[in-house]
């Protein structure tokens, strides 16, 4: 089992999730969260005062699936958070060791 943690820019939300229900996926945490990479944040004017954003805003979609379906998920997500623009976001797989669905005890792949 893989636990992928996508960063993406807000406004994709909708396609990613249209993008991973496509395929199958059929549950998804999402989190509004504020970081910066590349982008290094930016500069803006308000009420004619000009100020630095240094954590701008970013959309984290957390998902958990079985070892079969993680290069499909992986690139639904590429492809549907691109924008071709700075600030895309990234894509994060790791191992995971245990899911117990809390309802029913089950454990691992029956309870994805």
């Amino acid at each position: 089992m893989k636990y992928i943690v996508a960063i993406i820019k807000p406004f994709k939300l909708d396609e990613v999730r249209e993008a991973l229900s496509a395929i199958g996926i059929q549950g998804l945490t999402v989190s509004e969260v504020r970081g910066f990479g590349r982008q290094k944040g930016q500069t803006e004017i308000y009420r004619g005062a000009e100020y630095t954003v240094n954590f701008l805003p970013k959309t984290k979609i957390e998902v958990a699936v079985n070892d079969d379906v993680v290069d499909s998920v992986v690139e639904a997500i590429r492809t549907s958070a691109n924008s071709g623009k700075i600030g895309d976001g990234k894509i994060f797989v790791s191992d995971l060791a245990t899911v117990v669905r809390i309802r029913t005890g089950e454990t691992n792949e029956s309870a994805l």
